[in-house]
């Protein structure tokens, strides 16, 4: 009986039968994989070379079950969370299953910020938007994943607090852990895009181990679902719109009481009440905004969501959630957050109100800017 060939991406075993199951490859691309030397599953390959989001058809049970591990290993887990969306990125409840392990908190996609934003007033806030949440991060470092940025810096850190142990890598869909990993094979061992050695076999579970130089682990561990992301409402096309890839440029508003600006279809901003001022936002290039009239604004979203305001497409309005409402009194210069997409920078005092889809957070901060 010949041996079973692995996926080099996922660990998967290839098949050539079912398109559906796990580990499908055309036998033509099997072909060519085995003369090369590096077999990969559809799925893989596409995301390799074309970017294209893999379904997740892991279950809330299986996270469950991953969650539960890691409170029972003696491991640094390292957790990614993406700057861009802090609240839709951090998993509920981490720190009731991580037991005595210490967290290391690492914001990705730095490389997308405005150039005038300190890093050290965003390192600040991520820690007490984490405390907020019951975790207790041992640090809280920043990173590209993509461009590499501080990648020394977390290669240390990592080094320092794991001391001596395996390192669970963890976090929810879309922040770019996967990306992350890569940069750290690559870093460390020289080999790119890879992303797996091998496989814990027999589990359900897609954790890939990366061997460290001591006989430990890194282990990448499957993205966690997370309910109130912006992303789970968007199609593919559309993630790559609102996922900003260059450093995002500030648009600037003088706006008068009672006038709104829509962030495409996404999201909403009000500006109710106070003297007229200049309102910044920051969101990815290519989202159009449009400025209308506050009492226009409703009959405004209904005519032209899905057309002019885009995303959503056309064909995802029956699908989008109600946008709901959130008014904030505002005394200093102030950031309105709208989870997965941006935020708006209020200068004056003033009474302003966000709006995003039903489950997607609207939050203040002291601006960072």
């Amino acid at each position: 009986m010949s041996e079973a060939i692995h996926c080099i991406g996922c660990g998967a075993v290839i098949q050539t039968e079912d398109p559906q199951k796990l580990g499908y490859t055309p036998k033509t691309a099997l072909e060519k994989g085995l003369a090369s030397g590096e077999v990969y599953c559809q799925r893989c390959f596409r995301l390799r070379h074309y970017n294209e989001i893999q379904d997740v058809s892991l279950t809330d049970d299986d996270f469950l079950r991953l969650l539960n591990e890691l409170g029972q290993k003696d491991a640094l887990i390292v957790n990614v969370v993406d700057i861009f969306d802090f609240n839709g990125s951090l998993i509920p409840g981490l720190h009731r299953f991580v037991g005595d392990n210490p967290v290391l908190l690492v914001g990705n996609k730095v490389d997308i910020l405005p150039k005038s934003l300190k890093t050290g007033k965003l390192t600040q806030w991520m820690k007490e938007r984490a405390h907020e949440a019951g975790l207790r991060p041992v640090d809280v470092l920043l990173t590209s994943a993509k461009k590499a940025h501080y990648m020394q810096d977390l290669l240390a850190k990592i080094e320092e607090y794991r001391d001596g142990r395996d390192v669970y890598v963890v976090g929810v869909t879309n922040v770019g852990k996967s990306t992350l990993i890569n940069q750290i094979i690559q870093q460390t061992a020289g080999v790119k895009e890879l992303i797996t050695t091998s496989r814990f076999p027999g589990t359900t579970l897609d954790k890939i181990e990366i061997p460290l130089e001591d006989g430990h682990f890194l282990i990448d561990t499957p993205g966690i679902i997370h309910r109130h992301q912006m992303a789970h409402y968007l199609g593919k096309k559309d993630l790559k719109i609102i996922a900003p890839h260059k450093e995002i440029k500030p648009k600037v508003y003088q706006l008068q009481a009672e006038q709104t600006l829509f962030l495409g279809g996404l999201a909403r901003f009000d500006f109710i009440q106070g003297e007229k001022s200049s309102f910044i936002a920051y969101v990815a290039n290519d989202i159009k905004i449009q400025r209308t009239k506050l009492e226009k604004a409703d009959a405004f979203y209904q005519k032209h969501v899905g057309g002019l305001l885009q995303p959503p497409r056309p064909d995802e309005v029956a699908d989008f959630p109600e946008l709901v409402r959130f008014e904030f009194s505002i005394k200093e210069k102030t950031d309105i957050v709208f989870a997965g997409l941006g935020w708006v920078t209020v200068t004056a005092p003033s009474v302003v109100a966000g709006w995003a889809p039903k489950g997607v957070d609207v939050l203040r901060r002291k601006a960072l800017i």
